[in-house]
């Protein structure tokens, strides 16, 4: 087993997690298997307790675990599957090695921070690097360990320490360490200054690691004189500084690395042996994925109606299901952010400006998203975008609450009960239509939900998202929640045209909502967005978007089938195909623009 550890230095926030996902990504494409595994210093057990402006959102994967947003990254530049265990909190290791004291294993001794919890760091990352990640039972071949925070942050010592002790443990050729620092460009004197990095590189180096690779984050490319001066001044050689600027698209990250030679440098640093050999085509799907990315001309209004919208990170799954159904349907993606209680009438007299403004943004919107979220603020804004989106026919997609918040909506408007509520926002309501589920809620608040991957039957075929799916019988998505749709309601729901075509399979829990005689009005209690991929988006997001650029007919009429220029994914189409569409859109920008322009004009009249 390889290890690679990505360290951080200078500020949080640099982009650990995209440099870690874009390694991963190049060994990958290069046939090595690959596990992640993410620690953060906090002493939480797992993130499901976080404020969304706090860390963002929280990541739920198939085994239930609420994680860090950071293994959303890894999965979905990879696409592995991974497990509650990849995310190591200090929480559960002193929580693992107490237990391990109350049940006497450690014979009597002085439980302390060296050895036994720096033990049980090194013996967690070995046990969870060997568990297969890729479906096929097989095990990782490199193991990619992001250690959250900034070097020198009292709360991450212990795994500094763990790590220092670990590499002497599994051998030089077994162990990499990766160290992301900030280069800043103060527009004073508009010179890139390398102090904070050297800084940060002769702190590691104190705590006793010593980078193999120096990432070098900066807004705009280093120069050679820089990397120069890293080289000298941090002990390593130049081609082992790589210049990592801010990029258009981070599909673009993994590219600019491999153009530095990385996957040469682990192969060689690492000695390691791919299980295929290098495809011809190395890492072309990411750079078709780029391009495409780039060349996109005309563009689509989605609305996001939130609670947490000040922290775009609170909503980073959702915003990345989005980008990567905008990108399958060719259109560029302009998301806007109201914040829900903006749209209430209480603004109205609080902050006139506010309110008109985002009563502007929602009529002006080609489509409506209502994401998922906990408590009553803001409830009623959501409710009020429903009604919008359901009486101008406007495409609509429901997730989780907002299911919750379009079930209520209907009640009032169609079925009469004016005071239809949430018992999460009204314990009391005479038309409780979203009820908890007692089962999940035992008045802890950590893991006490419906959580993990969960299956849906569709109990129709006259189900627009059963299309989507692709005509299966049943899907299998990840679910966060303590409520739900009113299951004696249903009949009511349905007479008045409000079907649930998906539910679970003892049929009690309502999971996906359609509205008889709307273009595209969509509700879901799970959060498909936790497993849409670049090139292979969510289908509830896919549709959305098609409904939101005017397509989703063509597509019903094409019997759900893409057209040609929406495979871009080598598994979607044969090696001549794939080669014919390559060459076809390697062409200049100038002329890009024109056959955009061309198709813009066409558009009009399909």
């Amino acid at each position: 087993m390889k290890y690679i550890l990505v360290t951080g230095g200078v500020i949080s926030g640099i982009g650990k997690g995209v440099i870690a996902s874009s390694l991963g990504t190049i060994l990958k494409s290069s046939g090595v298997r690959v596990t992640s595994i993410k620690i953060d210093p906090y002493i939480n057990i797992d993130a499901g307790t976080f404020s969304p402006y706090e860390h963002g959102e929280v990541f739920v994967l198939n085994d239930g675990g609420e994680v860090d947003l950071d293994l959303g990254n890894y999965e979905r530049f990879l696409d592995i599957t991974l497990h509650r265990d990849n995310n190591i909190t200090t929480g559960k290791i002193y929580q693992h090695v107490i237990n391990k004291e109350r049940r006497g294993d450690y014979l009597g001794k002085t439980v302390q921070v060296v050895p036994h919890i720096t033990d049980a760091i090194q013996e967690w990352v070995e046990r969870v690097a060997r568990v297969p990640v890729d479906g096929d039972n097989k095990t990782p071949d490199v193991c990619i360990i992001e250690l959250g925070g900034t070097i020198g942050d009292i709360e991450g010592m212990p795994f500094v320490e763990a790590f220092r002790q670990f590499q002497f443990r599994v051998k030089r050729d077994n162990f990499c360490c990766v160290h992301v620092s900030l280069v800043p460009q103060p527009k004073a004197t508009g010179e890139q200054k390398t102090k904070p990095t050297q800084s940060s590189i002769r702190e590691l180096r104190g705590l006793g690691l010593s980078p193999d690779l120096i990432v070098c984050r900066s807004s705009k490319p280093i120069d050679v004189s820089i990397k120069e001066k890293v080289s000298l001044f941090c002990h390593v050689e130049p081609q082992q500084v790589l210049s990592i600027h801010d990029l258009s698209s981070i599909y673009r990250v993994p590219i600019l690395m491999e153009e530095q030679g990385v996957s040469k440098y682990m192969m060689e640093r690492l000695k390691l042996h791919p299980h295929m050999t290098r495809p011809k085509r190395f890492m072309q799907s990411w750079k078709e994925l780029a391009d495409r990315y780039d060349r996109l001309l005309r563009e689509v209004t989605i609305v996001l109606v939130g609670k947490y919208t000040k922290l775009e990170d609170a909503y980073a799954s959702v915003i990345k299901a989005l980008q990567h159904s905008a990108l399958a349907v060719s259109h560029r993606l302009n998301l806007k952010y109201i914040e829900a209680a903006d749209l209430e009438m209480e603004t109205l007299s609080e902050d006139p400006c506010k309110y008109h403004e985002a009563w502007h943004q929602l009529v002006s919107a080609d489509g409506i998203l209502v994401p998922g979220g906990f408590g009553v603020r803001g409830t009623e804004g959501k409710v009020l975008a429903v009604n919008w989106a359901r009486s101008k026919k406007v495409p609509f997609l429901g997730i989780c609450l907002g299911l919750q918040c379009a079930v209520i909506e209907f009640a009032r408007n169609e079925l009469g009960m004016a005071d239809a509520n949430s018992t999460e926002n009204v314990p009391d309501t005479k038309n409780p239509v979203v009820i908890d589920m007692p089962e999940h809620n035992t008045g802890q608040m950590g893991g006490t939900m419906r959580l993990g991957l969960r299956k849906t039957l569709f109990k129709t075929d006259a189900s627009l998202m059963k299309r989507l799916y692709g005509n299966v019988d049943h899907v299998e998505e990840r679910h966060r929640h303590r409520y739900e749709v009113n299951p004696a309601l249903v009949e009511q729901f349905e007479d008045k045209g409000m079907k649930f075509v998906g539910r679970s399979e003892d049929g009690e829990r309502m999971e996906i909502m359609e509205l008889q005689g709307h273009p595209f009005f969509v509700g879901v209690q799970y959060h498909p967005e936790y497993i849409s991929r670049p090139m292979k988006p969510s289908p509830p997001y896919f549709g959305f978007l098609l409904a939101s650029c005017g397509k989703l007919q063509g597509f019903v009429n094409r019997g759900f089938r893409k057209s040609p220029h929406m495979s871009y994914s080598e598994s979607d189409c044969s090696d001549e195909e794939l080669t014919k569409f390559v060459e076809k859109v390697k062409i200049d920008k100038d002329k890009s623009m024109a056959v955009g322009a061309t198709h813009e004009i066409k558009g009009k009249n399909d």
